[in-house]
């Protein structure tokens, strides 16, 4: 079947302009030739006539394509994936009546309480495809565990007590806030699960001022907001590279925000592929179910960030530093608050 060759306004309006331009220059050309050869005073008027007509050129061009830029610029922008008000012009002027009333429409079908609405059924959605019957879970590990005691196997033990813990703490309620105390404690069950497999290979560890850790570890954030990004050093951090790996976790606090910087000395990323994930991260949450976002790598990373757009608005979230050969920092900027009631967007909460 025969595609339909599509056909814009913008392109007639600009052939149209050229064409214009190129006739009106034409016949000044014209003039001017005559006025030489017949009337000097003539070509006096031509050129102030040509001057006039470069200055009324200029001034359409500020009052026309300047916004009409503008305009296209903020709709490739909104498609790209950044929030409405964030693409938003001057707000003065528009192409036509009908788009105005155009976006109005569309401002109001993406007000972000529907969304964060949408969101939230999503997540739940999933969370029942995709739930393993707890009870049964904790059950079958303590079993385990209770038999490697049995048999003397001590380790075995250890890591299945830790394996529970870390699933009990997943599993449950996992659309609430917990403190920096609760996920510290969960990134060390993870990590001591991976301690299994790489032995002395890795090393964690966790930098916190001692004068303000009692304060930095009673702020809250979303949980598993700092595990997937542990988890995600290791994979493609640390064990992409020979020989050891560190890891470090490093807290601080200022008035009003919690920078949470999460760090590995793996094989890092190159400029390409930094510039790419950040670009990704700068996005708007709206790209959760983006098909295409899933094949490109980073899935632990974006789904962080969204969960923080989501919950405390797009000033906060996720930026990477990389460097080739030399490791990843992943830095999370979040309020610090200290209460569930002092959260943005309630509503994204169970």
């Amino acid at each position: 079947m025969k595609s339909k060759k599509l056909s814009y306004l913008s392109k007639r309006i600009l052939v149209a302009g050229i064409v214009g331009i190129a006739l009106i220059t034409v016949l000044l050309f014209c003039l001017s030739a005559v006025a030489i050869v017949w009337d000097s005073r003539f070509w006096w008027c031509v050129l102030g006539g040509g001057i006039i007509f470069t200055l009324n050129l200029w001034a359409a061009g500020m009052w026309i394509m300047k916004p009409y830029q503008q305009i296209e610029k903020s709709t490739r922008l909104f498609l790209e994936g950044y929030t409405a008000n964030e693409v938003s012009g001057n707000g003065e002027v528009y192409l036509t009546p009908v788009s105005r009333m155009m976006e109005e429409r569309l401002q109001g079908m993406l007000d972000v309480s529907e969304l964060l609405r949408m969101n939230k059924r999503q997540a739940q959605y999933l969370a029942l495809q995709n739930q393993i019957n707890p009870h049964f879970l904790y059950n079958t590990l303590e079993s385990i565990r209770s038999e490697a005691l049995i048999a003397g196997l001590t380790e075995v033990s250890d890591m299945t007590e830790a394996l529970a813990s870390f699933f009990r703490y997943t599993i449950s309620k996992v659309e609430n806030l917990v403190s920096i105390e609760e996920e510290i404690q969960n990134c060390e069950t993870y990590f001591k699960i991976q301690k299994y497999r790489f032995g002395e290979r890795v090393q964690l560890d966790i930098e916190c001022d001692r004068e303000e850790r009692e304060e930095i570890y009673r702020c809250r954030l979303p949980k598993l907001t700092m595990q997937p990004i542990l988890e995600n050093s290791i994979i493609h951090g640390t064990e992409c590279k020979l020989g050891a790996g560190h890891l470090k976790i490093h807290l601080e606090r200022t008035a009003r925000r919690l920078v949470i910087r999460i760090s590995d000395d793996g094989v890092g990323m190159d400029e390409k592929t930094l510039s790419d994930m950040n670009e990704r991260l700068q996005k708007s949450a709206r790209l959760m179910s983006n098909q295409e976002s899933e094949t490109k790598g980073g899935i632990a990373l974006v789904n962080v960030n969204n969960r923080i757009h989501l919950l405390f608005g797009e000033e906060y979230g996720l930026h990477v530093f990389s460097m080739p050969g030399v490791g990843t920092d992943v830095e999370i900027t979040l309020p610090a608050i200290t209460s569930d009631r002092e959260i943005p967007n309630k509503e994204a909460l169970g």
